[in-house]
């Protein structure tokens, strides 16, 4: 028996999701360089420490406005209601393998919705503050005390971000058949009806 497909995702997302990351990737790893002296080392993959400090802040506007396109798009079916309240309940089952008491869930379960949306925080939170002490255009508008607190804030918001970013990729490596979503746009109707029954339902209706 042919083995059906659903299309989960359009070429423009997938490639703006693919830009993303590359961003994110470039993004973090020059904000490294400066987060500790032991990983300055980092800057030698951007020309050194001067080309590091100017492409830095480029590339997380860049991942931010990347990001906006996908957001824009998405944020309807991340909104959180009371199913995936109920699913976030059976969450610990699922981890333990048993899938077999979870709440039918529409394209996105409760675990992918906290992702987005600790995303998109992070991702404000970290452009906020970044440009605050982009030097030389705004830092000598903020006075010291702001731009240490600045300079705390976008750390904390790039940890939260990371570590949603690794839950992320975890989670659709785990979940066997997933990154086809975002390297051919695609998923099998076994995938959909097993992980996201009312999103299965909903794209196949009528036919």
């Amino acid at each position: 028996m042919a083995v059906k497909y659903l299309q989960r995702y359009r070429d423009g997302d997938r490639m703006n999701h693919w830009f993303i990351a590359i961003m994110f990737v470039m993004a973090g790893l020059s904000g490294l360089a400066f987060f500790h002296p032991s990983l300055f080392f980092f800057t030698n993959l951007f020309g050194g420490g001067q080309w590091t400090r100017i492409l830095h802040p480029f590339m997380g506007v860049l991942m931010v406005i990347g990001f906006l396109g996908l957001f824009f798009k998405l944020w309807r079916d991340n909104v959180i209601n009371a199913g995936d309240w109920a699913w976030a309940a059976k969450a610990g089952d699922m981890l333990r393998g048993d899938k077999s008491g979870m709440p039918p869930v529409g394209k996105y379960n409760f675990g992918q919705k906290a992702v987005f949306w600790v995303m998109a925080v992070s991702l404000i939170v970290l452009l906020v503050t970044g440009v605050m002490f982009w030097r030389p255009w705004f830092a000598p508008y903020f006075p010291i005390p702001v731009l240490r607190a600045a300079v705390l804030l976008h750390s904390v918001a790039a940890l939260a971000l990371l570590f949603a970013t690794m839950a992320h990729v975890y989670a659709a490596i785990w979940v066997k058949g997933t990154v086809r979503a975002m390297t051919r746009g695609t998923v099998t109707e076994n995938w959909a009806r097993l992980n996201h029954p009312l999103w299965h339902e909903e794209v196949t209706k009528g036919r």
